[in-house]
């Protein structure tokens, strides 16, 4: 292959990775890497800087699926790999992919100052190339960098500039994932009605992409913003969608993460066992990725629950471990919250190890830090906690301090909790909305299946049945049409026509209903209705023969417009086997073929004006009971009245039937 269709064959790979199809992205990859080992070197400068260029795409899509999948120690090996060839050949662009990546692993890991460093190094060689749409894809991952920080400022200021920059550029994977990280800014700072909204943004560009890795992350949002909000059940909803998901794609990291997620709404609702069940599967996983921030993050909720649980010496132990953890990262939001926990654990004069002067000086610490990154929810519980520490000590006016502080930040933060609620209430109504419209639409298809095929066949369309075919063992078909029709249109309007063939099949349709059978199809003046399918009935003969007569009575009211003379059908039916299916993709139609088809059509055409002619097998099926004919020979009688039929059988005798040879066949008529 030449270098031009390898490159190709590269991008399908990264699209596909991009898509969360990694298995295949890694194969179409590792394909191309072993077409460039196999090609000879020309020992060309630019040949062979060609080839090490391809080299490290390749290197740095394979380190790249790895990533996104999970296996970070793969991702970092093969990246280092890529790194070592672009340092020796000087490929400064494929040392800034691969710079990135090592960033992306370092940040997945909490190790936010490696991670920093490396995404300043991808930052400097993109923009010592000039090349736009890395200086944001950089920057957009070094504003992740800074959310987990606590650093919310700094993070905003480079998602806008990534997102700006993309927009530009018209790159609508790398939008999507902007418009997402804002919103996971806007949850972490409470601001849920933003968060929402660039969720849902986020989320509708994914799958218009078919980015099934985008459309999991971002479901996972979506949970933990109705998390907060305590809608427990959407935000199970969601979590569990994502876990589907993120399994389906192999991607350990975020299965980990969902986990956990779903650990917390259990914890939320009181479900201790069932919390610690999650947490730990969490955590064993993160802890095996070497994913240090969702391991201090999930060792602290584990705190929570022993908390909850009375266990207060295990909940230290957790909490300390978050408490350290999250030092070590320099993730301000975290030690934040770790030192608020374990200050307010020394407040909980349940605690056998309950120190008011311990826990002042962590709740003191725990709102310094949160005033600095803006917590606020967080300040409520401190100051809740402290108000009440001075209030045993017999401090009032400390107290009384700590209890303003808690009733206005309290308010404070019921006044957004309400804009927050709001923002929910509008997030519903715009999911039923949509929810409206698709069940309106479904509705409006299960119309219209229903009024061209039979309910039961449409209801298996409805369940997606493919493809619909059956034979059904005895059915008996019918054919009637108008006697001397084309005379009779060639006198009246095309109006005057349509009209008139309307009323009488409109008639002929609500005698079918009447009698259970099924229409089949009109073609011109011609009508065709079975009876004993879909649905197979033992009657249909009766049934059927009960319809003819109503037909003919019917075709009383019919006159000519012309001449005002009677309007008279010619009627044909058969009785056997036939198969029975839909044909057709975008106008379907139920019908029938076989033999029976083809008879009955025989017994319409060689019938006589106003006259129901029937075969031997329709009478036959007619006139059984229990097995039994009713009748002995056929030949026997010159007409027959049967006393629980509404009708006259008169046989017409031997007659030659094209297409079938010499047959027997009757004549049905209503009994005076």
């Amino acid at each position: 292959m030449n270098y031009d269709t390898l490159k190709d064959l590269l991008k399908q790979a990264n699209e596909l990775s991009n898509s969360g199809n990694y298995d295949e992205a890694e194969k179409l990859a590792t394909s191309v890497m072993a077409e460039i080992e196999n090609a000879s070197d020309s020992g060309e400068d630019q040949t062979l800087t060609e080839q090490k260029t391809l080299h490290c795409s390749v290197l740095n899509t394979l380190a790249n699926t790895n990533y996104r999948r999970g296996d970070l120690q793969t991702a970092l090996t093969i990246a280092r790999a890529s790194l070592n060839v672009a340092e020796e050949y000087a490929l400064t662009q494929s040392k800034a992919k691969a710079w990135n990546i090592v960033g992306n692993v370092y940040r997945e890991l909490g190790s936010y100052d490696k991670a920093l460093e490396y995404y300043e190094q991808a930052l400097d060689a993109h923009m010592e190339l000039g090349e736009k749409s890395g200086v944001a894809l950089v920057t957009g991952n070094i504003g992740v960098v800074y959310k987990n920080l606590g650093s919310y400022d700094k993070a905003l200021e480079c998602y806008q500039h990534a997102l700006a920059v993309h927009k530009e550029l018209g790159e609508k994977s790398s939008v999507a994932n902007d418009t997402g990280n804002i919103g996971n800014l806007y949850s972490s700072l409470g601001s849920y009605e933003k968060a929402l909204e660039y969720f849902e943004q986020a989320l509708d560009a994914h799958k218009e992409l078919g980015e099934k890795s985008g459309v999991a992350r971002v479901t996972a949002n979506l949970g933990m913003v109705y998390l907060y909000l305590g809608f427990y059940d959407k935000a199970l909803e969601c979590f569990e969608q994502a876990l589907d998901a993120s399994k389906e794609l192999g991607n350990k990291s975020n299965v980990a993460r969902v986990i956990a997620n779903i650990g917390s709404v259990y914890k939320e609702l009181g479900s201790f066992d069932k919390a610690l069940e999650c947490y730990e599967q969490a955590l064993a996983a993160q802890k095996e990725l070497g994913a240090k921030s969702l391991v201090a993050q999930v060792t602290g909720n584990i705190g929570i629950v022993y908390l909850n649980l009375g266990s207060y010496d295990k909940a230290l132990e957790c909490y300390q471990l978050a408490l350290a953890a999250n030092k070590e990262l320099g993730a301000k939001s975290g030690v934040a919250r770790g030192t608020g926990n374990i200050g307010s654990l020394y407040a909980n004069k349940k605690y056998s190890g309950y120190d008011a002067d311990i826990a002042k000086e962590y709740l003191y610490n725990a709102i310094a830090l949160s005033n600095e990154i803006g917590a606020k929810a967080q300040l409520v519980y401190y100051h809740k906690s402290l108000a009440g520490l001075y209030e045993n000590e017999g401090r009032g006016m400390e107290a009384l301090i700590h209890l303003k502080k808690y009733i206005e930040i309290k308010d404070e933060v019921n006044i957004e909790e309400t804009k927050k609620q709001d923002s929910i209430r509008e997030h519903r109504k715009v999911i039923e909305l949509a929810k409206a419209k698709a069940d309106a639409k479904h509705q409006a298809t299960e119309q219209l299946l229903h009024n061209v095929l039979p309910p039961s066949i449409a209801n298996r369309m409805l369940d997606g049945t493919k493809l619909i075919a059956e034979k059904i063992p005895s059915v008996s078909v019918l054919f009637a049409d108008i006697v001397n029709f084309t005379k009779l249109s060639q006198r009246i309007t095309p109006e005057e026509l349509v009209e008139g063939l309307d009323r009488i099949f409109s008639t002929f349709d609500a005698l079918a209903e009447k009698h259970g059978l099924e229409k089949i199809k009109t073609i011109g003046d011609a009508y065709m209705v079975v009876s004993g399918a879909p649905i197979q009935r033992k009657d249909h003969a009766e049934a059927m023969a009960n319809f003819a007569l109503e037909m003919v009575e019917a075709m009383k009211e019919f006159r000519s417009i012309s001449t005002g003379e009677e309007i008279q059908l010619r009627i044909g039916i058969h009785s056997g086997e036939v198969v029975a299916g839909v044909i057709g993709k975008k106008k379907f139609a139920y019908d029938l073929w076989g033999d029976a088809v083809n008879t009955s059509s025989r017994m319409e055409s060689h019938g006589e004006p106003g006259k129901i002619h029937v075969s031997e097998e329709f009478l036959k099926k007619l006139l059984m009971v229990n097995g039994k004919w009713l009748i002995d020979d056929a030949d026997d009688f010159s007409s027959l009245t049967i006393n629980h039929l509404p009708l006259t059988i008169i046989p017409r005798g031997e007659m030659a039937i094209k297409g079938k040879g010499t047959m027997k066949t009757y004549f049905l008529e209503a009994t005076p």
